[in-house]
């Protein structure tokens, strides 16, 4: 599994309070209640998505922290005509249906895509990730439909999340044709495009949630709900300074603000700023103790290898989610602690938990497909990971099933890997197409499996936006891959320095070592990247027992 960066964390889908006591810190006495102004308290956590993974700055687009008045180019009634009659369009074609159709016809054309111009790519991905969902008018109301808006105002974030997102986006429209002056309802909607953004892998949405949010801060300079928005907005994009930005201006008018407060860790952890990002989430636990606020305490300290104290707080609140999205969120989070761990049953058992709250929930299939293949069952990793890739073919999974390909190794298998690759840099182009930076992805993907040069150019300019071991390890592996590991070496020191317990940055270390002449110490992060987690790639795994064996043999 690539590794997990607060971006590709499963995406958390209603940010409401949960009815529980924080498991870090006691309750303040006397907390002002937040205020809930036009479309209500705010949601879910600005991952971008996953991705783990899910996962720098610098996105363009108006994705900087920039005046409150944005303006707008495009016309506002972009982000309310997203509906379409019933009947009409892909209406009468299954949205999963309709997306293994355009991922196999991608597919078949992936071997060429490396000579096409870039906006091919995007337009043929877009097609892959968004078939059959524009006709946001068309789906099925399950709670969160038009039903739902009153004449007083718009639906909730937590509404949202809780009903079916594209009806829920469809009424907010509605709305918003009938009271276009509702700032909190333009901020609402910005974020559901946010959320929509991430659950469906399409970061053409992007544009669409910048333009509402835009319209919100129009209307009401400065309200906290929308400049909360435009912070989750640009996490999405990879700005983390113009997340952090945001974030810090919305608790100015609001300290109570779930959504800023969770951003705000985000975007310092992204940063680099550990330090920083603990005394963040202390505060955000503090003030809004919850499952989203938990979940990043909990990262947190992963991430300086307190790997106890993490699962501690993840299984607390575990036992004080009630909704199945919140069980879905955190069982799935627990599953890739233990996973990184190489805990293969234990995070089968957190991921079979989180399907049984919600059965199409992505990064769960995801992990499930990962544990599958690190305890040896490719057969259904494969068919799970093919499953994720046709309903939304994200870089994190196309990687992972692109090898799990090569790794199996039977006839048309190469091939078949080689088209999961091209589909990432068909992603990429579309993610910046919508505004985003995606240089970290194309440093990972690319120096395995892509352009080794475009790696290091990537890997390079994301360092220059941010210095966390995230970014340390793509770098040192993309200088490796390119024949310069002597400047690689500090590189991935510095990736391993927080004590973070990551398989993928101790088998690059290794390795590096191993290519210095540093023999001792390529044993030791070797062997110690095979003990955590000796599923950890299926390409890597077996690359990094190789070396281990001949450093063996020539001691």
């Amino acid at each position: 599994m690539p590794p997990r960066t607060t971006d590709s964390t499963p995406g958390h889908p209603d940010d409401h309070r949960s009815p529980s006591t924080s498991p870090v810190h006691p309750e303040p006495e006397g907390r002002p209640d937040v205020p809930a102004t036009g479309a209500g308290a705010d949601s879910g956590p600005a991952d971008a998505g996953t991705a783990g993974t899910s996962a720098g700055s610098g996105s363009g687009s108006g994705s900087g922290s920039g005046g409150d008045n944005d303006s707008d180019s495009d016309s506002d009634s972009d982000s309310t005509s997203g509906a379409r009659p019933e009947g009409s369009g892909s209406g009468s074609v299954p949205d999963a249906g309709r997306r293994v159709v355009a991922v196999r016809r991608a597919a078949a054309g992936g071997r060429r895509w490396r000579a096409l111009h870039v906006a091919g790519c995007a337009m043929l991905l877009a097609v892959a990730v968004t078939g059959g969902a524009i006709a946001v008018g068309g789906a099925q109301d399950r709670g969160a439909g038009v039903d739902a808006v009153s004449a007083a105002g718009a639906l909730s974030p937590g509404e949202l999340a809780r009903g079916d997102l594209d009806a829920g986006i469809a009424s907010l429209q509605q709305h918003l044709r009938a009271q276009p002056r509702d700032f909190g309802s333009w901020a609402t909607l910005g974020l559901a495009h946010v959320e929509q953004a991430r659950t469906k892998g399409d970061p053409s949405r992007y544009p669409q949630a910048e333009r509402a949010l835009n319209r919100s801060l129009r209307l009401e300079p400065g309200n906290d709900q929308a400049l909360a928005g435009r912070a989750a907005l640009a996490a999405a994009r990879h700005d983390f300074p113009g997340a952090l930005s945001y974030a810090d201006r919305a608790l100015k008018r609001n300290p109570y603000s779930e959504r800023a407060l969770c951003t705000r860790v985000d975007a310092l952890v992204e940063l680099g700023r550990y330090d920083d990002a603990a005394k963040a989430a202390d505060t955000a636990d503090d003030r809004r103790p919850g499952v989203p606020v938990f979940t990043r305490y909990a990262y947190v300290h992963e991430l300086r290898g307190d790997v106890r104290t993490a699962r501690a707080v993840l299984e607390r609140a575990l036992a004080s989610a009630n909704a199945p999205g919140d069980v879905a969120y955190v069982a799935t989070a627990l599953g890739q602690l233990a996973w990184n761990q190489g805990q293969y049953k234990t995070a089968l058992g957190h991921y079979a938990r989180a399907l049984a709250a919600d059965d199409a929930y992505l990064p769960a299939l995801e992990g499930r497909a990962r544990a599958q293949a690190a305890s040896g069952d490719r057969a259904a990793a494969v068919k799970g990971l093919e499953q994720v890739v046709a309903r939304f073919p994200l870089p994190g999974p196309l990687v992972a099933l692109g090898e799990l390909y090569e790794d199996r190794g039977a006839d048309g298998d190469r091939a078949k890997a080689g088209d999961q690759y091209a589909l990432v840099d068909a992603w990429t182009a579309l993610a910046r197409a919508g505004g985003a930076n995606t240089d970290l992805e194309t440093a990972m993907a690319a120096a395995d499996h892509g352009d080794k040069k475009e790696a290091l150019r990537a890997a390079r300019a994301e360092w220059d936006r941010r210095h966390s071991v995230h970014t340390a390890d793509a770098l040192a592996w993309a200088l490796h891959v390119n024949g310069r590991d002597e400047e690689a070496l500090p590189y991935a020191r510095r990736a391993t320095a927080t004590g973070y317990r990551n398989a993928v940055f101790l088998y690059h270390r290794g390795v590096i070592e191993r290519a210095t002449g540093a023999g001792r110490e390529a044993r030791t992060h070797l062997k110690a990247a095979l003990d955590l987690n000796p599923g950890f790639s299926p390409l890597g795994a077996r690359e990094a027992r190789t070396a281990l064996e001949d450093l063996e043999g020539n001691r």
